[in-house]
């Protein structure tokens, strides 16, 4: 990682991305986002942003391949 790497808080993601603070706690939580290991700002997890959007386009990639099979 480099000095120049911007790192976010949890909050700092949810108002730059619009996600929800419940969906990026239930992405670490089931392992699909994983914060930066021994970084924290305060007791603050902290996240890269291209891997927020990347779990999220995994989740929506997922979640479409599981709907497809249901209309037939």
């Amino acid at each position: 990682m480099t000095d120049e790497e911007e790192l976010f808080t949890t909050a700092e993601v949810v108002e730059l991305t619009g996600f929800t603070r419940a969906a990026i706690e239930n992405w670490v939580r089931r392992g699909y986002l994983t914060p930066v290991p021994g970084r924290k700002r305060g007791r603050s997890k902290l996240f890269r942003l291209d891997d927020v959007f990347t779990c999220e386009k995994t989740r929506k990639r997922k979640h479409r391949r599981k709907n497809s099979g249901d209309t037939l």
